[in-house]
């Protein structure tokens, strides 16, 4: 049976760190990073990789659609 893993993109710039994504997590693998972008927010990031299952609900409630989502199907 294949396992799907997910990776997620943040366009770091745009982003305002509002943590809409961060809620919608299932996996809360989304955190905030303490370091900050060049308008002065903290974005966020994938802050635990392996738990990323790409079910795309950050990007999906993403108010300025700065996330991609990528899946790819991991042979057993």
């Amino acid at each position: 049976m294949a396992k799907v893993i997910g990776a997620i993109v943040v366009d770091t710039e745009r982003c305002k760190g509002c943590e809409v994504c961060v809620a919608s997590c299932p996996m809360q693998v989304i955190e905030l990073s303490k370091e900050v972008n060049g308008k002065g927010y903290h974005f966020a990031y994938m802050a635990q990789p392996d738990a990323c299952i790409g079910c795309a609900n950050c990007a999906i409630v993403c108010p300025d659609g700065v996330i991609t989502v990528y899946k790819v199907n991991k042979r057993a």
